[in-house]
């Protein structure tokens, strides 16, 4: 007699953790960011349980190897493997981690695939681990998802297609851009040369980084909505974002 394969099976994926919380008496659901298929929401069964193999694998920040079967939006997830390295955060570090996953639980789309994104993550987070700058590190992820997502973000032509001009002033309003001040009195007021610098990713200006973030923050504000993300307190409290 045949066997028949569960073509709905997912094996060997990468994968990232990206959240979990309780299901039922002892498994979770563990919100996942892969790279071929981008957010996937799986039910760990048992992982509650002190002896669970499973429970000691859920471990933000990690590049994993998962398996995982289901055509359903809520998959059964059946394994998770270590894949390479091992990526510490700490301190700050660690906040930045956390509110890059709750952006893409709040903005990305489940089984919706961003491999560039994935990769864009996965190497923010090395960044992250060494040190380095957190304030630029975010505001680039941050312009990078937004992107991804198909949000506009012009940074080198205004609203009606003229060149940006770097010594010039501007109010950037989202779903426009960059617009008069005398257009509107909506958005955040920045210079242009602020956003010739985001355009060539080059954050070593001051006024650039202040504005970024002020640009930045905005923007997700208009995309979020009116729920506030938990670490973003967390973060200003750091003087991060």
């Amino acid at each position: 007699m045949a066997i028949r394969l569960d073509s709905h099976r997912q094996d060997n994926q990468l994968v990232y953790v990206l959240h979990t919380y309780p299901f039922k008496e002892t498994s979770l659901v563990v919100e996942l960011f892969s790279k071929k298929f981008g957010r996937i929401a799986a039910v760990a069964k048992g992982a509650r349980r002190p002896r669970s193999a499973m429970r000691g694998m859920l471990q933000s920040f990690q590049i994993l190897a998962g398996a995982w079967s289901g055509k359903n939006d809520l998959k059964t997830l059946h394994s998770l493997d270590w894949n390479v390295g091992l990526t510490l955060l700490k301190g700050e570090a660690l906040m930045c981690g956390f509110y890059m996953n709750e952006l893409l639980l709040r903005l990305l789309p489940r089984e919706d695939a961003h491999e560039s994104l994935f990769e864009y993550y996965a190497n923010a987070l090395q960044i992250l681990s060494n040190g380095t700058d957190s304030a630029t590190t975010l505001r680039r992820f941050e312009l990078k998802l937004l992107q991804e997502m198909g949000y506009a973000v012009p940074l080198l032509q205004d609203e009606n297609d003229a060149e940006i001009a770097p010594d010039k002033t501007y109010r950037y309003e989202a779903e426009y851009g960059a617009c008069e001040l005398k257009s509107t009195k909506l958005g955040v007021q920045l210079s242009g040369g602020t956003l010739l610098d985001m355009a060539r990713d080059d954050y070593s200006n001051a006024q650039t980084q202040s504005q970024s973030k002020q640009l930045m923050r905005y923007l997700l504000a208009h995309y979020l909505g009116d729920k506030p993300l938990h670490t973003r307190q967390l973060l200003i409290d750091l003087q991060t974002i």
